[in-house]
């Protein structure tokens, strides 16, 4: 039997679509066993400030998590990208489901700028290629509610003493074929490929200490 656990989370539908690709891989991977942990999904409100309410009742509700992977939509990527990097500001181009729309406005007021993601993030862009699966190291989360959730995640891990050995991060996965069926021209995977490409992800996760020294940067 497993003995700990992954918190695997995905936001719910926003801005006029009817299924969110995080949340359909995340629920696809519930009770999935992986390196003795058991994955947890958990569904956020794309909302500002509820999605970090959940989140923190899903951490305090049992032991802590070995693992906490955030996952979210990015519209018109077309790579799975784990994110490097969080940023303290809230700043809206569009409402939240809440109808909330910050801007230039902290995640946390004391917090620090920004927080690296404590993934080996190169070291899963290299597995994942390695599996044929279109990736790369992103260096923007955005501004909107994944960022907003990313930060709050990596504030917690790094202030709260129960979750000092937790590690985290924040994915970014492309849009669904029913949604670019929708929007003519915009980049998808498949759901199938989307689930294969996160038991990847948390296999590599669970299992490297160490990321890999090579390149993933950009020129913008």
């Amino acid at each position: 039997m497993a003995s700990t656990r992954i918190l695997l989370t995905g936001f719910e539908p926003f801005d006029r679509d009817t299924v969110n690709p995080s949340w359909e891989v995340a629920r696809a991977l519930d009770g999935w066993a992986c390196a003795g942990a058991k994955v947890q999904a958990l569904q956020l409100p794309c909302v500002f400030g509820d999605a970090l309410a959940a989140l923190d009742a899903a951490l305090g509700a049992r032991a802590a998590p070995t693992l906490v992977v955030a996952l979210g939509l990015a519209g018109g990527r077309t790579e799975v990208t784990p994110e490097r990097v969080a940023v303290n500001v809230d700043d809206a181009r569009i409402p939240d489901n809440a109808g909330r729309q910050p801007v230039d406005a902290a995640v946390e007021a004391r917090g620090p700028a920004a927080y690296f993601s404590t993934l080996p993030i190169k070291a899963i862009v290299h597995a994942l290629r390695q599996e044929g699966v279109p990736a790369s190291v992103s260096n923007s989360a955005g501004t909107f509610v994944c960022n907003h959730v990313f930060y709050g995640l990596m504030h917690r891990l790094a202030t709260r003493p129960e979750l000092a050995r937790t590690r985290g991060g924040f994915v970014h996965l492309p849009a669904l074929p029913e949604q670019a069926a929708r929007l003519p021209g915009t980049p998808s995977l498949a759901l199938a490929t989307q689930v294969d490409a996160l038991r990847v992800l948390l296999r590599v996760a669970l299992t490297t200490t160490a990321d890999l020294r090579e390149q993933g940067g950009s020129l913008h």
